[in-house]
């Protein structure tokens, strides 16, 4: 195994960890590397630890010696509100850059990942793909839901009603300290949960795993599952990009698809596809969601919090359901391919333990999980839109969507930021039939944090909710709904055209033609050349200073590509 001919050429690595304990046993013993997000940063990384012990206990039973790495990431939650958030998608890079440097200092034969939300799945993923040795995923799982099944992605919903003085501030308070009862990711089918689905989806994962109660003893059972795995993939020398290839990439697309999941997978899944050696872009997204069957009745789209998703047979049920369109022969982390595991969790009870625990909630798991020929959708969840506005593209999340947005001409309200817009739609300045742009917020603007806020206060408007759309370079949160079009490619900070817009200007939304374009100036359309030849006069004129910051943002954001393609440092 490679650890130990790193021994024979570099004979200080025997007496450096015989100076942390190590026995002479341990030396020549397969070694793991056991690398976490565990912190006390948020609920979803908390809890951790004890995933941690659990499989450094299962390598040690099993003949191997694990050693525990830590590279915490943080929280959108946390970050929400303030410049906090622009170190939100910087941080998934830095993180898949601890693993790299991890892995490539001290070579191991095998890793077990362990990891959560939003930014450390996705950061898990990539460094996967990137080191390349022998690995398993195991994720922290999910929350439970608060009194009356209230979860955290309404607190932004409750904060913006009592901004306008339709809820009191005590009650706003009493959904403040209820919404998050435990530990675990959030509990919607925000960006954390998408991502959870997704490692397991790509068959890095141990089947039924993703997305498990965070207080459960069957996520203990995983993480101890893994320690045992990860030693016979250790043994086998089956490393991740054996396993993963573009089949099990459109895999996971076609679950996203079922599951109505977040709009940052589009920022994530090609950034972990590139470091498998994968090229797979957004139009693969939009071409795969195409006449997709959408089946989920989790929130935010849904009805339900996301513990109930295991509930109803997890990621096992969904790929059942779709089990027609999916690539069977796709290999996993078991060593066995993806049909293979289905017809094992089948034939060995796993659905009759889920009917068990949705009987106890009251539902079926037709209730949470529609069967395939009764979906609640049948064109996917997401949509790739281009135009003049986006020539490279920009994504919108349709499930989430009024219909009555689906086809509209706006008129453009643009605003330099975030805390512009938000102003402007809290003071009521926003009128139905207005499309608000905030701009510079892409990934070599200010890092590309989400527009959280102003979607809440949008959506959580009965009036504007169904009568406005909001457009950005920035992204989303994964628990945003109604009209909201994200990651407008080029962005704003390399003059791409949603840095010409002015006010005034006439937008054309079309999701079924998947289109997004300005089609007048000052109230009136234009025909097409016109509006062409408009643009090109104001970017002769167009003048921007980004002030790149120090340190970290900086760095991101002088080398951060595309949203399109990632938005990855290259």
């Amino acid at each position: 195994m490679i650890s130990q001919k790193i021994r024979e050429v570099a004979p200080e690595q025997d007496p450096l960890r015989m100076g942390m304990g190590w026995t002479v046993e341990d030396l020549s013993k397969p070694q793991i590397m056991v690398e976490s997000t565990f912190g006390d940063s948020h609920p979803g990384s908390a809890h951790l630890l004890s995933l941690v012990e659990e499989a450094v206990a299962a390598v040690a039973r099993c003949g191997g010696k694990a050693a525990r790495y830590f590279a915490t990431d943080i929280c959108d939650g946390m970050a929400q509100g303030h410049d906090g958030m622009n170190y939100s998608l910087v941080s998934r890079d830095m993180i898949a850059g601890m693993i790299e440097i991890h892995a490539g200092a001290t070579p191991f034969d095998g890793g077990v990942f362990i990891s959560s939300c939003d930014k450390a799945v996705p950061a898990h993923l990539m460094g996967i793909g990137r080191v390349n040795m022998p690995s398993i995923l195991v994720t922290g799982g999910v929350m439970d839901a608060g009194p009356d099944l209230l979860t955290l992605e309404q607190i932004g919903i409750y904060a913006a009603q009592c901004a306008r003085g339709e809820i009191t501030p005590e009650k706003l308070e009493w959904y403040k300290h209820h919404a998050c009862p435990s530990c675990g990711a959030c509990s919607f089918m925000g960006t954390a949960s998408t991502m959870q689905i997704m490692g397991e989806a790509l068959g890095l994962m141990l089947p039924g795993t993703a997305l498990l109660p965070a207080t459960s003893p069957a996520l203990t059972d995983a993480a101890r599952r893994a320690g045992e795995m990860v030693m016979q993939l250790a043994k086998m020398n089956l490393k991740p990009r054996d396993i993963v290839t573009r089949q099990s990439f459109e895999n996971a697309v076609m679950v996203h698809a079922a599951i109505s999941g977040s709009t940052n997978s589009l920022l994530h899944i090609p950034a972990i596809a590139r470091e498998f050696g994968v090229e797979f872009d957004a139009e693969m997204f939009d071409k795969l969601h195409r006449g997709a069957r959408y089946l989920l009745d989790i929130r935010p789209a849904g009805r339900w919090p996301a513990q109930y998703f295991t509930y109803a047979g997890g990621v096992p049920r969904v790929m059942e359901e779709i089990r027609s369109i999916l690539h069977l022969d796709a290999m996993t982390v078991t060593g066995k391919t993806l049909g293979e595991n289905l017809d094992e969790l089948k034939n060995g009870g796993y659905y009759d333990l889920c009917e068990e625990s949705c009987a106890r909630v009251g539902l079926t798991w037709q209730d949470i999980i529609r069967p395939y020929d009764r979906p609640i959708g049948t064109d996917g969840a997401i949509a790739i839109l281009r135009g003049n506005l986006a020539p490279d593209g920009a994504v919108i999340k349709h499930t989430a969507c009024p219909k009555e947005m689906f086809s509209a001409i706006l008129r453009a309200r643009p605003f330099d930021s975030e805390e512009a817009a938000l102003s402007a739609v809290l003071s009521h300045s926003i009128y139905p039939g207005d499309a608000v742009i905030i701009r510079y917020e892409g990934p070599r603007g200010s890092g590309m944090p989400e527009m959280f806020y102003t979607t809440e206060a949008i959506s959580s408007d009965p009036e504007l909710g169904r009568t406005i759309a909001l457009i950005t370079d920035g992204r989303f949160s994964g628990a945003s709904t109604g009209p909201v079009i994200g990651h407008v490619s080029p962005e704003a900070a390399e003059g791409g055209p949603i840095a010409l817009v002015e006010e005034g200007d006439l937008i054309r939304i079309d999701i079924p033609a998947r289109k997004l374009e300005i089609v007048g100036m000052n109230g009136m359309h234009l025909p097409p050349e016109e509006v062409a030849a408009v643009l090109q006069r104001r970017r002769a004129a167009w003048k921007h200073e980004n002030n790149a910051g120090s340190g970290m943002l900086k760095l991101f954001r002088e080398h951060a590509e595309s949203p399109m393609k990632g938005g990855s440092m290259r």
